[in-house]
């Protein structure tokens, strides 16, 4: 099996931080140690030069303190984007590329 193509890691990386992102705005309402969660920190895996900021990010998901759990996952939520962006992987307004455009 080939490695796959810049523009589908691209896809996979967006996909990802944006499961994050949700479940970091969820965090505040209760835990958030989902499937999906799981899913897009193993999808980060290969592509964080380090692994602590997903391990933080899945151990603050499961917090049952309120604060520190939002506290938590944002914090490793900002750890990751900087990791991808330390590895050249998610470059600067990324988000504004990737994002789909909304049709009015």
């Amino acid at each position: 099996m080939s490695a796959p193509r810049p523009k589908h890691r691209q896809v996979v990386i967006w996909l990802s931080l944006q499961v994050l992102r949700a479940a970091m705005q969820r965090s505040v309402d209760g835990p958030v140690q989902t499937f999906d969660v799981r899913l897009a920190l193993r999808c980060l895996l290969p592509h964080c030069p380090d692994r602590w900021p997903l391990l933080s990010f899945w151990d603050a998901a499961g917090a049952t303190n309120d604060i520190g759990r939002a506290q938590g996952c944002t914090a490793g939520f900002n750890a990751i984007v900087r990791q991808l962006r330390l590895a050249g992987r998610y470059p600067d307004g990324a988000e504004e590329r990737a994002a789909p455009a909304n049709d009015a």
